[in-house]
């Protein structure tokens, strides 16, 4: 896949293009069918699918007082996109200068213009420009205008619930790992630096952990032990995370910490990725050290037998890691 930033590198004409437009945070299944749409259809019309969106998010630019929490890392949702197998992407530095192009700007100047469209694959509910004034029905009239077929691909449901960014971010919040799951079509991630530790894991308790930061203004899941899946260079393992304040010895800053299974190897300074499995129960404060070290290794076993029941799951979501890293 080509990575385009703007017009920079395009240097050449697309043949027959079919383009998809939006922030696509998370690339959960309704992102998902945009993009198969996309290439079904660049592929019929043996033209080139195309997706466009934006960095960073534009709601961190027109809100930063109150900036949305992203699903997943810029880097995460470039790989993802690679994997559903478009052609190329196209990504546009946000700011308030391009904030303020309309709608009929943007149009007639970068699908037109730059791009040439032929098709265009948009969300049910996809608004853009200024204004949020390029919704539908001003795409439906402007491709007529322009000689653009405008496709609308419709909400896409799982067990009731609509695929949206949005509904992610609440489940991820509510540490309801298991639904995240079902919208993202995959486990939902977290990733980080590994760093020192207060040590008490091995040495305290005898459980040593892998410490990781977590940024407070950025998402993540609500506070408590999960089962996870981590991701150490080319290999996965099972292990148990505690997300959180860690109460019992009032270290005060939000930090993950991970027990990884039948792993002993150094890995201070090396980027991790663990896959929230399930949540296991809430965070809470122990009245001693030996306590806590009980709770844990309880929580091991539970973590233990949920693996094992999602095991093929685990070994696809492993697979397509080792597949990313190696590409």
């Amino acid at each position: 896949m080509e990575i385009l930033e703007g017009s920079k590198g395009l240097i050449r004409r697309l043949r027959n293009p079919v383009v998809t437009i939006g922030n696509f945070d998370g690339v959960h299944l309704g992102h998902q069918a945009l993009f198969q749409e996309t290439v079904h259809r660049a592929r019929k019309t043996s033209g080139e699918a195309v997706a466009l969106t934006f960095h960073p998010h534009p709601l961190k630019v027109l809100r930063p007082e109150a900036p949305v929490k992203l699903i997943c890392t810029w880097e995460d949702k470039v790989e993802l996109i690679r994997r559903a197998g478009l052609d190329i992407l196209i990504w546009f530095r946000f700011n308030q200068n391009f904030a303020r192009i309309s709608a009929e700007d943007f149009v007639s100047q970068y699908l037109v213009k730059m791009l040439g469209t032929k098709t265009l694959v948009v969300g049910y509910d996809y608004a853009f420009g200024r204004g949020r004034k390029g919704n539908i029905d001003f795409l439906k009239e402007a491709g007529e205008r322009f000689g653009f077929e405008v496709v609308v691909v419709p909400p896409q449901k799982i067990d009731g619930l609509v695929a949206s960014s949005t509904k992610v971010r609440e489940l991820v919040a509510a540490g309801e790992v298991s639904t995240v799951k079902k919208i993202l079509g995959r486990f939902y991630q977290i990733r980080g630096v590994v760093i020192p530790g207060h040590g008490r894991g091995g040495r305290l308790l005898g459980i040593p952990t892998a410490n990781l930061r977590i940024p407070g203004d950025e998402l993540y899941p609500r506070v408590g032990v999960y089962a996870v899946q981590v991701i150490v260079g080319d290999r996965c393992y099972g292990g148990v995370m505690n997300i959180g304040f860690n109460p019992t010895f009032a270290n005060g800053d939000l930090s993950a910490e991970v027990h990884i299974f039948d792993f002993s190897q150094d890995i201070y300074g090396q980027e991790i990725k663990i896959n929230l499995i399930e949540r296991l129960r809430d965070e809470r404060k122990f009245s001693s050290a030996e306590e806590l070290a009980r709770q844990i290794r309880a929580d091991i076993e539970v973590a233990r037998k949920i693996l094992a029941r999602e095991a093929g799951a685990m070994a696809s979501a492993c697979l397509e890691e080792l597949k990313a890293a190696a590409s």
